[in-house]
């Protein structure tokens, strides 16, 4: 009786580590916003700083980035180098505002708002945004970046 008992209670045990080990933690919604946010943060620094290898960063390797009027720019570099050319005519102050967030450990989806001025605090853009994050590097990196004005069509 005692084997049978002893057998049970090991049998246990290693069964308890196993589902211990393999269960995955759920995943933390409110913290990856808030890790979304920051990167929103260093983004926005970057551009102040005109630190174009930064604001490319930002990005995956095989990221998009979808502007209004404009064909879609395909992959990190060209990416960096758009943004170098924004940076270059004066566009250096953007505030990006998250409203919500949804998704899982692999992709998540932020729906916000964007003010984009020049360093003589001048209105470039004011808008909103959807943008996918995804993990690259342990990071949460842009992966698709759409964009579009609030502002009225310019008729000339």
């Amino acid at each position: 009786m005692k084997k049978i008992i002893l057998t049970a209670l090991v049998a246990t045990t290693l069964f308890a580590c196993k589902e211990t080990a393999t269960t995955k933690p759920d995943f933390d919604l409110a913290n990856a916003k808030k890790e979304i946010e920051a990167a929103n943060n260093d983004l926005s620094a970057a551009i102040a700083k005109g630190d174009t290898v930064a604001v490319g960063n930002s990005y995956t390797m095989d990221a998009k980035f979808l502007e209004s009027n404009i064909p879609a720019v395909v992959g990190r570099a060209k990416i960096q180098n758009l943004w170098a050319g924004y940076i270059n005519m004066g566009a250096t102050k953007l505030k990006l505002t998250t409203l919500e967030v949804w998704g899982n450990e692999n992709l998540i989806t932020e729906e916000g708002t964007y003010d984009f001025k020049s360093k003589e605090d001048k209105p470039i853009g004011v808008g909103k945004y959807l943008v996918v994050w995804k993990k690259e590097d342990g990071k949460w990196k842009l992966y698709r970046d759409m964009a579009n004005s609030d502002l009225p069509i310019l008729k000339e």
